[in-house]
């Protein structure tokens, strides 16, 4: 062993010492497990009083704002609503044609004659409006956001860090402040979407203003071109592919605010219906609308997505006509054309059905004679299922909250009992769990390293213990230890200071809960998620069936995510579970099946040459090289995790993401803030940690 992995080792071993003192000590020191009030810093306090003075002095500016938004929020609403829905159906079938052909088109039609078939057209049209308002600001602060950044280094390192705020702090934490601010109305839904859509536009903006090639800025320089000619001529048409993927992502981060917006703004939209459909127990009722927002969301990502194409497309074959010498006027003629086609059309489609309504009234408003609302038979299937099949859905929900989460919140020592589990933990069976524990650390130590034997002695203390069980000492020291050793000192700095701002504010065992919900999730879309990644790579067949799921799953907004969960296993923390491992598995089965179908094909000609079995070029080759890629999805899984830990807050799951729920019914913005700003930083340990780490890998493996 070299010298610098005995240091690591050591510091691990010294690690796992300090937590069998402090485990040892926890009954007689319970400050251990938690500070006690005496201790805890005041940061929620200070924030409100501060929030006081804030909204006094500055209270008029953000009520002007939102008398400012509500008018083309109102006009937006209204000229949806006053459109005949054909028009408005034709329209939109227009614009995805252009995008992306007539498959889209048919598309657009069944999921707008949808709205319109289950009585939904008018809430629907209210939700458009609301996003078409919603998504140009985010659009607009976005893009400027990402210009300033671009030019400045010192707005670079303001915006970065602000970034990954906006996009890890819940929602429901910054709608406290946003509702005191702008009051009670849309506009504040409005708000609330633009702030969380905008920086997927901040990001996609400065990295297509970093790949401009810089031969396209010297040309513009030697042509005498000024600051703002050279950025509007050429910096900006060379990043329009990126822009293109900012505006597909904002889009996409907009819509799926519709429900939680919803929530502080009260108007008669699709989220609301949703909202209150799901708080009368209606099931059917708010699945129906569920599928709704679905539909908006997918329908607006293939349109955006099609044109963020079409930009790419045009783009790479600009480049190819530099190279070869056959730019001029001729092709920014012809660029300019195929621009002004999708609006050419849905003039022309809502002109000919607008002009229709003088002789069909049905073309009008839509009739309600033609309405299919099953939504009552969708609650007498229910109901069916749940009288008759009750007692299995019950057993799987036993059978996991008694072997699996149980024994990850509070441990085997506490989880394992008669009632439970059919026997009591004796001295002998927690020997016999120490020994297989030690057998275990000592076979992979002789196989792989002491890496992943330290890995299994870990493990197996924290399933003994329970991560709620856990002291802080010994848990802040391992995750700064292992930041440091992935990451260096900087990502050992943030690991620190992010565990300890939980601590000393006072949310330590909310925090502990919600780290133990998100690792329970992650590790089966972990396994999970990979099998179905690795099965899809090697099977074209399985890929396409996966595909419209994880689009339909990504797309959902996170409350309809919530309703077929509880329609079968009602409120509870295993609801939770299965809704956070729904949102949050799509990462990991793409990344996986990504990585292991762009592993180099030289290396795989090499082990087939060498005579490697299936197996072996899957476990021995692939995976390796793919692992990194791998870990990015896993990455991802994390944060899709964190984000949802809000939402399932409202079917009975504890931790930070109640206490941000708390904060928000009490219009506590402190404790909103302390919240958030807990799940938020758990999240950003997370990536740091896993980046460093893949970075690394990568660096090992020669991979770009």
């Amino acid at each position: 062993m070299k010298p610098a992995d005995r240091r690591r080792l050591a510091a691990w071993l010294a690690v796992i010492t300090v937590a069998a003192v402090c485990i040892a000590l926890r009954g007689r020191a319970p400050w251990l497990l938690d500070l006690p009030p005496a201790f805890v810093v005041p940061v929620a306090d200070w924030f409100n009083a501060f929030m006081v003075w804030f909204i006094g002095a500055f209270k008029w500016l953000f009520r002007a704002a939102n008398w400012l938004l509500g008018w083309p929020l109102a006009g937006a609403q209204a000229l949806l609503q006053w459109l005949p829905w054909p028009a408005t159906m034709a329209a939109f079938c227009a614009l995805a044609f252009a995008a992306s052909g007539w498959k889209l088109a048919l598309f657009a039609a069944a999921a707008l004659f949808y709205m319109a078939l289950t009585g939904h057209w008018s809430p629907s049209m209210n939700t458009l409006g609301s996003v078409l308002v919603s998504i140009p600001l985010a659009l607009a602060a976005g893009f400027a956001l990402g210009v300033a950044a671009h030019r400045s280094k010192r707005v670079d390192r303001v915006v970065q860090p602000l970034l990954d705020l906006m996009q890890t702090v819940p929602t429901f934490a910054y709608l406290i402040p946003i509702l005191l601010l702008f009051g009670f109305g849309p506009v504040v839904g409005v708000v609330a979407s633009a702030i969380y859509a905008c920086p997927p536009m901040v990001r996609n903006t400065l990295l297509g203003l970093r790949r401009v090639p810089r031969e396209a800025l010297e040309s513009g320089l030697i042509c005498g071109a000024t600051g703002p000619q050279l950025f509007w001529w050429v910096q900006a048409p060379s990043a329009l592919p990126a822009l293109m993927v900012g505006v597909n992502q904002t889009t996409m981060a907009a819509l799926s605010m519709v429900i939680i917006a919803a929530i502080i703004g009260g108007s008669a939209d699709i989220g609301w219906e949703v909202l209150s459909t799901m708080r009368k127990a209606q099931f059917g009722q708010s699945l129906l609308a569920g599928i709704v927002i679905a539909l908006i969301a997918m329908l607006l990502d293939r349109i955006s997505w099609g044109f963020a194409d079409r930009a790419g497309r045009g783009a790479a074959a600009a480049g190819r006509s530099r190279n070869h010498g056959r730019g001029g006027r001729g092709g920014r003629g012809h660029g300019r054309h195929g621009r002004l086609k999708p609006w050419l059309l849905t003039l022309i489609a809502l002109a000919i059905f607008a002009g229709a309504t003088a002789f069909i009234p049905a073309a009008r408003v839509y009739p309600e004679a033609w309405v299919f609302y099953p939504a009552d038979a969708i609650n007498a299937a229910l109901r069916f299922v749940t009288a008759n099949y009750s007692a299995a859905t019950d057993a799987v929900k036993h059978a996991a909250l008694f072997y699996y989460l149980l024994p990850l919140k509070i441990g085997l020592s506490q989880a394992v009992t008669p009632f439970s589990w059919g026997v009591a933990l004796t001295p002998g069976l927690v020997w016999g769990y120490a020994a297989a524990v030690g057998v275990i650390a000592w076979r992979l130590f002789a196989w792989r390293g002491w890496r992943p034997a330290v890995a299994a002695v870990v493990g197996g203390g924290v399933l003994y213990f329970g991560v709620t069980g856990l002291p802080w000492p010994p848990f802040i020291l391992a995750s700064t230890l292992l930041a440091w050793q992935v990451g260096g000192r900087r990502v050992a700095l943030l690991s620190a200071g992010g565990w300890a701002f939980m601590l000393l504010t006072g949310v330590w065992a909310q925090a502990m809960l919600s780290v133990y919900l998100c690792a329970a999730a992650v590790l089966v879309c972990a396994l999970g998620g990979g099998a179905l990644g690795v099965w899809a790579s090697a099977n074209r067949r399985v890929s396409n069936f996966l595909r419209p799921i994880n689009d339909t799953l990504q797309s959902m907004p996170l409350f309809v995510i919530l309703i077929p969960f509880l329609m079968f296993f009602q409120i509870g923390e295993f609801t939770s579970f299965l809704a956070i491992i729904a949102y949050a598995i799509v990462p990991t089965i793409r990344y996986t099946e990504h990585g292991l179908r762009h592993v180099p094909a030289a290396s795989v000609e090499a082990a087939i040459a060498m005579g490697c079995t299936r197996r072996q070029l899957l476990w021995e080759v692939k995976m390796p090289l793919a692992l990194p890629e791998i870990m990015l999805g896993v990455n991802q899984t994390v944060l899709f995790a964190l984000a949802m830990l809000v939402i399932t807050a409202l079917v009975g799951s504890r931790g930070l993401g109640q206490s941000v729920y708390i904060a928000l019914s009490n219009a506590d913005p402190g404790l909103g803030l302390v919240a958030g700003l807990g799940i938020a930083l758990i999240a950003i340990i997370a990536d740091r940690i896993i980046q460093a780490w893949s970075a690394r890998r990568k660096s090992t493996l020669g991979i770009a």
